[in-house]
């Protein structure tokens, strides 16, 4: 049987809950016109039944019926009709429902506003701002660092951050974390970065950055290549291309963030490869972490770049190290983008070259004006036989995804006939370990089952006659139980270091920077906060796209790395020296010293462990045997 056709009642109600249904502004309309519907009415009856006041007008009749229903006031009885006192007093008591019901409205808009405040839905309108897209820990690595890099912007700055997560609860953390973020203000909106719409609460399209900062998941990868892809293919994007940074796991992801960030500026740091890195170097280089910490945050000197001044063009490498008082050059950019990182000394100096280097700030890169260098000849050791180089035995405790890494780039830097020893309870390390690193070159691997935290074990394994040990966090655990495990390892390490006479390097993978302090105690040679450096590394390039190219050749075993090495293979030890002779000692075997390490201060974090960086280059300073020359140098 078919339906009945809808009452004209029906429509009129349809169409009303319609108009309702589009907001408090159709609200506010419906009321304006219940309003005039209840004076139209009220006139009609005064007029009707003769209740008109003597002498009044029409017009002043609508004009005392529509005051009365917006302002009720109280009228005098004697100075008008009866009936049209009953009609005001209608109209008194209709006016009152009318305006309770705009009281609710509008305190429910208020409300409703409120609430959306709270869950951070209301868009950004900022431009030159950076964005940060996603939550982890290393948010507040991040925030800290660029608040220091906005000091100097006159007008301040602004960090927009948008995660899943309650916008008051980001607030907090960070409030807690980041107490003083200065000139920066810190702007928190929550949203699902892999949601077009969401993104668009942030204004992406106005930022001068982008930080894509991968979840404390199983999976980061795959949000961070849904977050790219979200930002890339928004149809309101602009032409020019996107400045994104961002961290990824595995190695074989970079050629598909490549692809889809084929039109923009995509920056993605390979957070496992880095921390293998690091960690292999340092566990051979007691205070390595602290220099590239030194060199990848913005308090302190910083990497920049600069037009290579007149003066300096048609001369030498050698020439422009030695040109600047208070900066350390550590290379050229050639005009057609290729970074030249520790150069030959004799590589010439073209004027559409670029040079880049540590200092406090890019505009205090300054010639130092020096006629004559402060060089002692006397001083300088002449490059004399190389180090040969000796097998290693390395014992590392703990076991993480970068434990292969770490194994891989050990064989790039040991000599042949080296080992390497594994404590783990993981399972299958061994295969993950021959599958991953193939055939090694320099060093045999073993794998041994046991937990790192039994001091019995480290007894029975004879800790103190291995050359290197590293801690690792092991993975599966909570950052804050792992990084207990570690402490616990740690000083058992050196109660056995403190009862044996045979020296060995500690170094000791640490999850959360806080607890960097407490593992102090166990006086250990270096620390590698793992994702604390892909945190500074990141928010440097959100600040400098140009760093990359560095950074890359920086961390390439092909390339010119950092190594501390003996001050006595370049300055006589026990008498003053300045910089500028160092440099010169230096630049003749090919390597740029960029500063270097006192070892009587290794344990002053206030003095960041010994590590002194871009020093003052005619500034004299004493050497004992023992302290390091930080260079850039092939090998």
């Amino acid at each position: 049987m078919p339906s009945s056709k809808p009452t004209f009642r029906e429509r009129l109600s349809y169409s009303f809950d319609k108009t309702l249904s589009r907001g408090p502004s159709a609200l506010i309309s419906w009321l304006g016109l219940a309003t005039l519907a209840l004076v139209a009415i009220a006139i009609f009856i005064i007029v009707a039944g003769k209740g008109v006041p003597q002498g009044a007008t029409f017009i002043e009749v609508f004009w005392d019926v529509l005051y009365q229903a917006l302002t009720p006031n109280p009228v005098d009885p004697t100075a008008f009709p009866a009936l049209f006192m009953v009609v005001t007093f209608g109209v008194t008591l209709g006016s009152l429902f009318l305006v309770s019901i705009l009281i609710g409205i509008l305190s429910n808009e208020i409300e409703g506003r409120i609430a959306a405040l709270r869950r951070g839905r209301s868009k950004v309108l900022e431009s030159d701002h950076t964005v940060i897209l996603g939550w982890s820990h290393q948010v507040f690595t991040i925030i800290s660092e660029l608040v220091i890099a906005n000091e100097n912007r006159k007008n301040g700055a602004v960090i927009a951050i948008l995660a899943d997560k309650d916008k008051v609860e980001m607030e907090d953390e960070i409030h807690s974390r980041v107490p003083n973020t200065k000139n920066t203000h810190v702007i928190c909106r929550s949203g699902n970065p892999i949601e077009i719409a969401d993104l668009e609460i942030v204004s992406p399209h106005t930022a001068r950055s982008i930080i894509v900062l991968p979840p404390d998941e199983e999976n980061p990868d795959a949000f961070v290549i849904k977050t790219i892809l979200a930002i890339t293919n928004d149809p309101n994007r602009h032409a020019e291309p996107y400045h994104i940074v961002t961290q990824l796991r595995e190695e074989n992801n970079l050629d598909v963030v490549k692809m889809i960030g084929n039109k923009d500026h995509v920056q993605s740091v390979l957070v496992g490869d880095l921390i293998a890195r690091v960690v292999a170097q340092t566990s051979r280089q007691s205070g390595l972490s602290t220099v590239y910490t030194e060199l990848l945050n913005f308090s302190g000197d910083e990497i920049y770049f600069t037009d290579m001044p007149a003066s300096l063009v048609g001369k030498t490498y050698n020439a422009c190290l030695l040109a600047f008082e208070d900066s350390s050059v550590m290379g050229l950019k050639r005009a057609d983008g290729m970074i030249l990182l520790n150069p030959p000394a004799q590589t010439d100096l073209r004027a559409d070259d670029k040079l880049f280097a540590l200092s406090a700030d890019d505009d205090t890169i300054k010639l130092s004006g020096l006629e004559t260098v402060p060089i002692d000849q006397s001083l300088i050791r002449s490059a004399g036989r190389t180090r040969k180089p000796v097998p290693e035995k390395c014992l590392i405790l703990g076991w993480n995804r970068s434990g292969a890494e770490i194994i891989c780039e050990l064989d790039n830097y040991v000599a042949k006939g080296s080992q390497v020893t594994v404590v783990t309870v993981s399972p299958n390390v061994e295969k993950f370990i021959r599958d991953h690193c193939g055939k090694l070159v320099n060093q045999k691997v073993r794998v041994l089952n046991g937990d790192a935290t039994d001091r019995d074990l480290l007894r029975k394994l004879d800790a103190a006659n291995y050359d290197h040990v590293i801690v690792l966090a092991n993975e599966g655990l909570a950052t804050q139980e792992a990084d207990a495990k570690t402490l616990v390892t740690l000083l058992n390490l050196r109660h056995i270091a403190e009862t044996d006479s045979t020296p060995f390097s500690l170094v000791s993978e640490m999850l959360d920077l806080r607890n960097r302090e407490l593992a102090e105690i166990a006086d250990v040679d270096d620390f590698v906060v793992s994702e604390h450096l892909a945190s500074l590394m990141m928010s440097q390039l959100s600040e400098d796209a140009d760093l990359f190219a560095i950074f890359d050749d920086l961390f390439d075993p092909q390339s010119s790395e950092i190594y501390l090495k003996h001050v006595t293979d370049y300055v006589e030890t026990g008498k003053p020296v300045s910089f500028y002779t160092v440099i010169e000692s230096a630049s003749r075997r090919n390597e740029t010293a960029i500063g270097y390490r006192i070892l009587r201060e290794v344990s002053d974090a206030g003095k960041s462990y010994g590590v002194h960086t871009n020093p003052k280059k005619s500034e004299t300073i004493t050497f004992a045997p023992e302290d390091k020359i930080i260079v850039l140098a092939e090998r």
